[in-house]
């Protein structure tokens, strides 16, 4: 099979592939994935009181670490826990109505 391709066209296939790799590449997102958050900034990011993210630390339901005595959070972990605790919607087939 022999494929011949236009200047034109190769330079729409570049500029896609660029397209689609640029997110990968962007160092802003990397550093946003390195974030760390003391109890304030993670109660804020997670929209909790302090004294939750406190207790969960208690009960080593969060993963945290310690810096010396302060007590910190890696945001890509952070993410991570919230996406493994995210309760899922049970698709409904269709045809079946609900009770």
């Amino acid at each position: 099979m022999n494929l011949e391709f236009e200047e034109k066209d190769i330079e729409i296939i570049a500029q896609r592939v660029v397209e689609l790799l640029r997110p990968l590449l962007n160092n802003e997102r990397h550093k946003e994935e390195d974030c760390i958050f003391d109890v304030k900034g993670l109660s804020e990011y997670l929209q909790v009181n302090p004294s939750w993210i406190y207790k969960q630390v208690s009960l080593k339901a969060i993963p945290y670490f310690k810096s010396g005595k302060y007590v910190r959070f890696k945001k890509s972990a952070i993410d991570k826990w919230i996406d493994r605790n995210t309760i899922r919607p049970i698709p409904i087939e269709k045809g079946k109505s609900k009770r």
